[in-house]
């Protein structure tokens, strides 16, 4: 058995900004950008013609963004403004962190995350008290694909060096951690079932 969980809605809590491309254009006109004046319509926008499933980390989105209205930005730059504009406050959920310490009395135990900003589940981690954790942590930043897509799913089965078969996917959301059904795998609905009531799931699993 080998359990992985989803981050942001399962086991924290965070404040999303309610504009962010408002903020991101913010830290970049702090960082010297020139903005362009339909910024939002930019941002909205899509730019990288990514497979379906895959994806973009917003650096790239913003720069190229950026450069659809004629706006050139240093790659180091973009990338900073796009990590200080995403630092919200983290609040660890009630039974997070004897869910992640039962799972891992049975087996491998993994977090996989959909997140384009890079930085911010390592951030979100330390906030939380809950760095150090997992044997293995998966983005959909760092793997390149999304949940739930199988290659997200599997990208975290190679990381614990499980077959994805075995994995267990603790999340919020079946229309993203769902699709761990589709690489063989169970999903478990922390909105059915709580963090507090893990153990007893697990020890369910026959």
């Amino acid at each position: 058995m080998a359990v992985t969980f989803d981050l942001f809605g399962t086991l924290v809590d965070v404040e999303y900004p309610s504009d962010p491309a408002e903020i991101v254009a913010r830290e970049l006109e702090s960082r010297g950008v020139a903005v362009p004046d339909d910024w939002h319509v930019a941002y909205g926008e899509r730019h990288v013609d990514a497979p379906a499933g895959a994806e973009v980390p917003l650096p790239a989105h913003v720069a190229h963004a950026l450069d659809s209205r004629g706006v050139d930005a240093a790659e180091n730059v973009v990338r900073h403004a796009v990590v200080a504009a995403f630092d919200p406050d983290v609040a660890r959920r009630d039974g997070a962190r004897d869910a992640v310490h039962d799972a891992a009395e049975r087996g491998p135990v993994g977090l996989l995350s959909n997140c384009a900003v890079p930085e911010l589940v390592s951030k979100t981690l330390i906030r939380a008290g809950l760095r150090g954790e997992f044997d293995a942590v998966t983005t959909s930043v760092g793997c390149g694909w999304r949940k739930p897509h199988p290659k997200a799913f599997e990208a975290a089965a190679e990381a614990l060096d499980v077959a994805p078969e075995t994995l267990i996917h603790v999340g919020d959301d079946p229309a993203t951690d769902g699709g761990v059904a589709d690489v063989g795998g169970r999903f478990v609905d922390v909105t059915e079932t709580p963090l507090r009531a893990l153990s007893g799931e697990l020890e369910a699993e026959p």
